[in-house]
């Protein structure tokens, strides 16, 4: 693994390095480790890294080295392949240098990325306004968007085949959303509880509706299902109430408490969407009603606590 990983990278820094297309012969004489001496062992072998690469988003280009086209040659031009500079005066650079250092992701992943752009401008943020994590999974679910790959994986015991509109964070959580195939609907899974790397299929497999709001579909996913309709009443807290506002909007807020609680109603055809809504908002919420639906709630909660399924 370690010596297929040099040479991906070794091939395409050959690849970005030449002004011409190099056959198949010229890259095996240029690159390390060495790609086998058997002809077909040696095709076999870089069919499969020029693919990997591609995976990955590498834009490797093929031309024909003769007038026959018997013989190919591969390269990757600069162009296709850098990100084109952007040209951001100091104002706008030290914009970004403010909006990064607010908000902060695990590892410094945005320290890094600005320093690509043309570097720190100005002071920055004094203090984080927000620490968010990384979920590993997440660049795997952002390529399969990107290229309208679909997705199979485990969740919750169930397998699941979606095809993928957006990854996008609400309450600190990432989320991946699109067309679940096996249910026909839209839904919203939470990335932290898929079970191992998502399987993605090939590209161009799906097309998004033009209309899509990936972000709609995780602020409103209480309304993707098949339970039975049901209004919701649901206390919550002053630390809280902003942002449940925030998402549902001022029309779903029925009672305002002089300590800045809100309650609020919202439409529930999903309970398995609404419980992990409530339990997200942790001891900041309380369902008040209809009881049937509070009773749930609570068995559900219990069962966690008795280490039962969830």
């Amino acid at each position: 693994m370690a010596d297929r990983l040099e040479r991906l990278v070794n091939l395409t820094a050959t690849l970005l390095d030449t002004r011409r297309p190099l056959s198949l012969e010229e890259i095996a004489e240029r690159v390390e480790p060495r790609y086998p001496d058997e002809l077909v062992a040696r095709r076999r072998q870089f069919e499969r890294d020029k693919e990997t690469l591609r995976e990955l988003g590498v834009p490797i280009e093929v031309d024909t080295l003769d007038g026959f086209g018997s013989e190919q040659g591969y390269r990757i031009k600069p162009d296709d392949y850098y990100l084109p500079s952007l040209d951001l005066d100091d104002a706008e650079l030290a914009a970004l240098h403010v909006a990064v250092t607010a908000v902060r992701f695990e590892g410094g992943a945005g320290l890094d990325a600005l320093a690509k752009l043309g570097g720190r401008a100005g002071e920055g943020a004094s203090t984080a306004l927000a620490e968010l994590a990384v979920e590993p999974l997440v660049p795997v679910l952002f390529d399969a968007v990107s290229r309208r790959a679909s997705l199979t994986f485990a969740y919750r015991d169930d397998e699941r085949h979606v095809d993928p509109y957006g990854v996008v964070l609400r309450y600190g959580h990432w989320y991946v959303v699109g067309h679940d195939r096996d249910r026909d609907a839209p839904r919203a899974f939470r990335v932290d509880r898929i079970d191992g790397t998502p399987v993605t299929g090939p590209p161009n497999a799906f097309d998004p509706p033009d209309d899509v709001d990936a972000g709609a579909m995780v602020r409103e996913p209480l309304t993707y299902g098949d339970d039975q309709p049901v209004d919701a009443r649901v206390l919550v807290d002053a630390t809280r109430a902003a942002l449940v506002v925030g998402e549902l909007g001022d029309d779903a807020v029925v009672d305002r408490h002089d300590d800045g609680a809100v309650e609020v109603v919202l439409p529930v055809v999903n309970r398995e969407a609404f419980r992990s809504w409530v339990l997200d908002l942790l001891d900041h919420a309380e369902v008040l009603g209809p009881p049937e639906l509070r009773d749930d709630v609570v068995a559900w909660l219990r069962a966690i606590a008795a280490g039962g399924p969830t």
